[in-house]
């Protein structure tokens, strides 16, 4: 009898650790993942305020999805006695683990007034925000576009008072010269850079800056990110990819990058390129084409000419067989995993289709009427407009 009593008090022992085993992994996972969080707030930590306080602020303003798992954390990592007081910013999608990092860390206020130089393929546009207290969410206050539009007197009393926070967003499918450029051009930052990076080694992202920071030292920052994206995709690669260098995914990455920007396309459309790569055919992707014209260096600003698609240049994938010799732009985290790992598909062929999108054709007879009904579309469109 107690031998049948002990057997049972074992098994439900080993039950519970084991139970016990999964929620303590449950909880770790939860929080490490991204949150809730769909736009980024300004979280105040008062004097003397504790993380119970803090994580039930968080819990109101929809940041993170459990308090308990908030509050153990904070525990497990030995930071509950760390909370520093001030104005955060929480950004978007931030995990507990990275908020509880961002209130323990102290430094600047990084909420208020927030400048951010938005860089884009064809400009830089400067918006300026400022927290609304009732909804504790930014509003824009100012917006001006570098080059052509003044200053406004807002981000010019932000700029002299030092108050604000400033931030870079780099866009997705942006050249090296056209990032080094824009940089230049900001204000808040130190020219000291002549010649652009590689084409390919910047991270197009987010980046927090202060004034008085060097554009080197921001491009720096760009290519350590680059290159940590870089390292990490090939090393999770999928088999029998006809590239053979991470330098090889870093070009095909940007040719996805320039050829869509529908996030669900791209591993489909790196299978096209994929696919013809296997097969011995040649790219034939406009993107480098209007590359091998500009280099890099500004905006095309018209549609291609058929004799410069049929140019001999290092990019022209109309002419040269296989990729390129460099990439042709700075593609994104998302461009370089879709290039190591592509969709398995039979396509070789893409055309845009109407909707921001592409249809996709795995022979030249379905492929031609993806054509001609993108060519009515077209049609259409220049009637209306």
């Amino acid at each position: 009898m107690w031998r049948h009593i002990a057997a049972n008090a074992l098994t439900l022992l080993t039950l519970g650790l084991f139970l016990l085993g999964g929620l303590i992994a449950w909880g770790s996972r939860e929080y490490r993942a991204p949150g809730p969080l769909a736009e980024a707030i300004c979280l105040e930590v008062p004097m003397g305020g504790s993380m119970s306080g803090v994580a039930n602020d968080l819990m109101d303003q929809g940041a993170i999805g459990s308090t308990f798992i908030f509050e153990v954390g904070a525990d497990y990592e030995e930071k509950s006695s760390e909370l520093k007081f001030g104005r955060y910013r929480v950004p978007e999608a931030a995990s507990m683990q990275e908020i509880v990092d961002i209130v323990t860390r102290g430094g600047r206020s990084t909420c208020g007034a927030e400048v951010i130089y938005r860089v884009g393929i064809n400009r830089t546009i400067v918006d300026v925000r400022e927290l609304d207290p009732a909804t504790n969410r930014f509003e824009e206050i100012a917006s001006f576009i570098i080059n052509e539009e003044d200053a406004p007197s807002e981000y010019v009393a932000l700029k002299e008072e030092g108050t604000a926070s400033f931030r870079l967003v780099i866009a997705e499918g942006a050249t090296s010269w056209q990032i080094a450029n824009a940089l230049g051009q900001l204000d808040i930052l130190q020219a000291d850079v002549r010649d652009a990076p590689p084409e390919g080694s910047l991270a197009p992202r987010d980046y927090d800056v202060e004034v008085g920071d060097t554009v080197s030292s921001v491009l720096r920052r760009m290519a350590e990110v680059q290159e940590e994206i870089l390292d990490a995709a090939w090393q999770n690669r999928a088999d029998d990819l006809p590239i053979e260098t991470p330098e090889e995914a870093l070009i095909l990455a940007s040719i996805i990058e320039k050829e869509t920007s529908v996030p669900e396309e791209r591993r489909q459309v790196a299978s096209v390129f994929v696919n013809r790569l296997n097969r011995g055919m040649r790219l034939q992707t406009d993107p480098t084409v209007i590359y091998g014209i500009t280099e890099g260096e500004g905006v095309l600003g018209r549609g291609l000419r058929q004799s410069e698609l049929r140019a001999a240049t290092p990019w022209n994938t109309y002419v040269i067989e296989g990729l390129p010799p460099t990439p042709i732009a700075n593609p994104g985290q998302a461009a370089i995993e879709a290039a190591v790992n592509p969709d398995t598909t039979d396509y070789i062929f893409f055309v845009a289709d109407g909707t921001g999108g592409h249809a996709f054709a795995t022979n030249l007879e379905d492929h031609n009427r993806n054509v001609a009904r993108w060519r009515e579309i077209e049609a259409q469109q220049n009637d209306d407009g």
